[in-house]
């Protein structure tokens, strides 16, 4: 029988319980506790915090996530943590709302039941699950299918529909040059129909309720997932808020939804969508913003003279959320009303 022991977090005195062969992450995550975490593998630090007491080991991890020096002082990883006795830990970085609206991971079957080509190197792809999936808009899944060929591939993605649509989840997902997924279902190694093993929801980026000030979206490539969820999920809020919807593309070629964006501005004046195109210098047709979507945010923010007030949700490439986060500094937003997600191509177990 495998031994279980208490984890107290403070400065919230939070108490759960994690088994020997499960890391405290895990055992957070399975007990509907969202703590702080990015990459769930010992890469980003995000869920770094500082070991009180107890007994405890670490998994393998980068140093570039946790050096050797603060190792020596006590911090550690709660992704690559096993407990071997109960265990006291201060959390660096947490928030009580999003304590307070934890969701259970859990593990869902289901199938994929349709995937379309929407850019040359953006998919669509639709699955229905066996059972509901509560989350909030903006969170993530992740996904395992297996090939014709019986590989196993497991991919994080996220939910492009709103959480009122529990049963059946859409995505939209990039093609990379090597990413194994993405290019299997070009490929026909994975088809419609095929079943997939489905855990959730996970993510810190999720839509925050009953806020002042406008929400400021922020999306490139397949960011669109997470936005156009939030997107939903704050017009059918009721919530009487300006929205700003960015979304940096290459060339017109690169734009996709303008149907549904186009539909959804009409229904609702108080939502404003800014494609920005990087690649367009040469496009005499195109009659929008050019540059770096960070470049617009800059300069629509100070048309409009927002300093600090609203949310910003970003969603996309390294690149891009590192370009827009000096950008908001120095419009005054403070770090909790700035929510991130970076989609980043991956030969590991997750990667949006």
């Amino acid at each position: 029988m495998t031994d279980t022991y208490t984890v107290r977090l403070e400065p919230v005195g939070v108490e759960f319980e994690v088994e020997e062969d499960e890391t405290i992450l895990d055992a957070a995550f399975r007990q509907g506790i969202a703590l702080p975490h990015g990459c769930k593998e010992g890469q980003c630090s995000a869920c770094k915090c500082v070991q009180l007491d107890g007994e405890t080991e670490m998994l393998k991890y980068s140093t570039f996530a946790l050096n050797d020096m603060e190792k020596d002082s006590g911090h550690i990883l709660m992704c690559r943590t096993l407990a071997y006795s109960d265990v006291e830990i201060e959390l660096l970085n947490y928030d009580e709302e999003v304590l307070a609206k934890s969701i259970p991971v859990k593990q869902f079957t289901g199938k994929i039941v349709d995937f379309n080509k929407l850019t040359h190197d953006i998919r669509g792809v639709q699955i229905e699950l066996d059972a509901p999936l509560k989350f909030w808009a903006g969170q993530y899944v992740d996904i395992t299918v297996k090939t014709e060929m019986g590989e196993e591939i497991t991919r994080s993605f996220s939910m492009a529909n709103p959480p009122s649509e529990t049963q059946k989840l859409g995505f939209i997902i990039k093609k990379y040059p090597d990413g194994r997924f993405s290019n299997e279902l070009d490929d026909g190694g994975i088809k419609a129909g095929a079943e997939v093993r489905v855990e959730g929801p996970y993510g810190m980026c999720f839509r925050r309720e009953e806020r002042q000030g406008p929400v400021i979206l922020v999306g490139a490539g397949s960011g669109m997932s997470p936005v156009w969820s939030i997107l939903n999920d704050q017009v059918t809020s009721g919530e009487d808020r300006p929205i700003y919807f960015f979304y940096g593309a290459r060339s017109q070629n690169d734009l996709f939804k303008l149907d549904e964006i186009g539909a959804l501005t009409a229904a609702h004046p108080n939502v404003e969508f800014i494609p920005v195109l990087s690649h367009a210098d040469d496009d005499e047709s195109w009659t929008g913003e050019r540059g770096f979507v960070h470049e617009c945010v800059d300069t629509r923010l100070k048309a409009l003279g927002i300093d600090g007030e609203g949310d910003v949700y970003a969603c996309g490439p390294p690149p891009m959320i590192d370009a827009l986060s000096p950008v908001l500094f120095m419009h005054d937003f403070e770090t909790d009303r700035i929510f991130y997600d970076k989609f980043t191509p991956t030969s590991g177990s997750s990667g949006h």
